[in-house]
């Protein structure tokens, strides 16, 4: 069984054939997804998914780039949320210095307090953090988010900054960038990570693995994620997919705490 651990259900893309895609994946062998809060809505969305099906479970948070939004009601919907059982996680929440969609003081003062909240909730965090790592390294730490434990996602950063999260305790996250062509130091990282510490996902509909780049992403293709991290901890141009599979999928049940 695979689990991709980080996905975005709710998008529209998916609004003509959602039920069909998610039909798909599970005969890809996916027996369990986390669909993402992003702000306030897709929070309320991905939990509503949730309830619909008994292998998804919801995260919910404001993404660095919606932080700008918050409103003074959001944490309390956030706290109402998480008394749902099928809620494993908050994020993906953290710093993204890229874009800067949101000013980065408040991007800082805003994950701060989502750090708070989800030691309030106990529940794991799914961290963003994207040209912001001494900053988002240094409010972790500040934060106690050691406490409740997390992920990374989507990781893309550098040897620093995965040496950084794995000393924090956190689970690295590789998506489907893992398959891409100028990857190598990645894959590298990925290589020397220990095993009980990886996660899997899509993080769909983005970020599409090869070979199907430049089409929308989904469930289904975490395969090609397995698959490629099997290769890079196997001499074989396929490596032991069900040990990856086995043990992405254990490691995912136990930070999240789900069945």
């Amino acid at each position: 069984m695979l689990i991709d651990t980080h996905t975005h259900l709710d998008d529209p893309r998916y609004d003509n054939d959602r039920e069909a895609m998610i039909t798909r994946a599970r005969e890809a062998g996916v027996g369990a997804f986390i669909t993402i809060g992003c702000d306030r809505s897709t929070s309320q969305a991905a939990v509503a998914l949730a309830e619909q099906h008994s292998f998804i479970y919801a995260s919910i948070g404001v993404h660095p780039h919606e932080v700008k939004h918050i409103a003074d009601d959001w944490y309390d919907e956030f706290r109402r949320l998480a008394k749902n059982k099928r809620v494993v996680a908050y994020g993906e929440i953290g710093l993204d210095y890229h874009y800067n969609h949101s000013p980065p003081k408040e991007q800082r003062e805003r994950f701060r307090e989502q750090l708070q909240l989800a030691r309030e909730l106990q529940l794991p965090v799914i961290i963003h953090t994207r040209e912001a790592q001494e900053d988002t390294i240094t409010i972790l730490k500040e934060e106690k988010a050691s406490e409740v434990g997390g992920v990374f996602n989507c990781f893309s950063g550098d040897a620093w900054l995965a040496k950084d999260a794995l000393d924090l305790g956190f689970y690295l996250s590789f998506s489907g960038i893992l398959t891409f062509q100028n990857a190598t130091m990645l894959r590298e990282i990925a290589k020397n990570t220990p095993l009980d510490r990886v996660l899997i996902e899509t993080d769909c509909p983005y970020l599409t693995p090869a070979p199907h780049r430049g089409k929308r992403n989904e469930p289904a293709y975490v395969s090609l994620v397995a698959k490629q991290l099997a290769a890079i901890h196997s001499d074989g141009p396929n490596g032991a997919i069900d040990q990856i599979e086995r043990i992405t999928s254990e490691n995912a049940k136990r930070l999240f705490k789900i069945a």
